[in-house]
């Protein structure tokens, strides 16, 4: 009977943690994908207005237009800074994720390591106690055979 592993609570565990870290790093990269994009977006509605306030200002158009249109570029630009800022936190929170999950990776191998060198040597041992059995059974059926055959005499 092979004996059971005894770190096997910390091998679960390590794999727990591991499939936990690969679902939040799956999540963090989402969150950045989304951050990217919005970025994007407000980069993109930026240069559009930038484009109907150049045509604007062409045709020609009142200083209190003039203003508005400053002025809702300029609320543009604080958002694109903020999203700036959401997006590159949101890169460093994947960035550790990676490490969390390269880690909780390493430990988890080293664990399955111990595991499988725990279950080779419990078959190693478990060999060698068939062979120490067949062996006694041989020994004393050679010896049976032995006495049969000088009581036959």
């Amino acid at each position: 009977m092979t004996r059971p592993f005894p770190l096997d609570t910390l091998l679960n565990l390590a794999h727990q943690k591991n499939d936990t870290a690969t679902r939040k790093l799956g999540t963090l990269n989402h969150q950045e994908q989304t951050a990217q994009s919005r970025l994007a977006a407000l980069q993109q509605y930026r240069r559009d207005y930038q484009m109907q306030f150049e045509e604007a200002a062409k045709n020609g158009m009142s200083p209190a237009d003039m203003r508005n249109f400053q002025s809702f570029i300029d609320r543009l630009d604080q958002a694109i800074r903020r999203q700036h800022q959401e997006t590159d936190k949101a890169h460093s929170s994947v960035q550790k994720g990676r490490h969390e999950l390269m880690d909780t990776t390493r430990k988890m191998k080293s664990f399955d390591t111990l595991a499988q060198r725990h279950v080779e040597s419990e078959r190693k041992l478990e060999a060698k106690s068939e062979q120490r059995l067949q062996d006694e059974q041989s020994g004393r059926y050679a010896a049976l055979h032995a006495t049969d055959r000088n009581s036959e005499k």
